[in-house]
C-alpha cells in the first residue's frame, strides 16, 4: 500500500477511533490534530511520518485562560510499521491515553458527578459546586 493511502487509512481510523465529539484541525505545515471526547480525552497528531497520541491535559494560566499541554504517551512511525501491526499499537496508545485521562477524574462531594481536574476547585469540590457551597468566586 502507497503511503498517501496508507495516510487516508490513518485519518479514517483517528475519526472513527477516537471519543466523539472528535475535533479535527490541520495545520499549516500539513499536520492533522484530532482531539477526541467532552471533556476531551485523547488528543493525536498525524504528521507526514509519525502519528504522536497523547493524554489531554492542561493548567490554567489566569482564572480566565485554560491552555492544553497535552502529555505524550507514544509516538509511532507509521510508514515503517506494518499495516496490521500500526492500526493495533495504534488503538493500544488510545485506549492507554483515555484510560490514563479518565483515571484522573474526580468525583464531587456534593454533585457526584466525575469531573476533569482543570475542572475542580479542590479535590473534593467541582468548581460549579464551589460557587454554590462555599462562595468562591472564579
Amino acid at each position: 500500500m502507497d503511503a498517501p493511502e496508507r495516510y487516508e487509512q490513518l485519518l479514517a481510523f483517528l475519526d472513527t477511533n477516537l471519543s466523539t465529539p472528535v475535533d479535527r484541525q490541520e495545520a499549516a505545515d500539513g499536520s492533522v490534530r484530532f482531539v477526541g471526547g467532552e471533556p476531551a480525552d485523547v488528543v493525536v497528531s498525524l504528521t507526514e511520518t509519525s502519528v504522536i497520541v497523547s493524554e489531554f491535559a492542561g493548567v490554567w494560566e489566569t482564572p480566565f485562560t485554560f491552555a492544553a499541554k497535552p502529555r505524550r504517551v507514544g509516538i509511532l512511525k507509521w510508514r515503517r510499521l506494518p499495516e496490521t501491526a500500526l492500526f493495533n499499537a495504534l488503538a493500544v496508545l488510545i485506549k492507554g491515553a483515555r484510560e490514563s485521562r479518565l483515571s484522573r477524574f474526580r468525583v464531587c462531594q456534593y454533585c457526584g458527578q466525575r469531573t476533569a481536574p482543570e475542572w475542580m476547585h479542590d479535590d473534593g469540590v467541582c468548581q460549579a459546586c464551589a460557587n454554590q457551597h462555599s462562595g468562591a468566586i472564579h
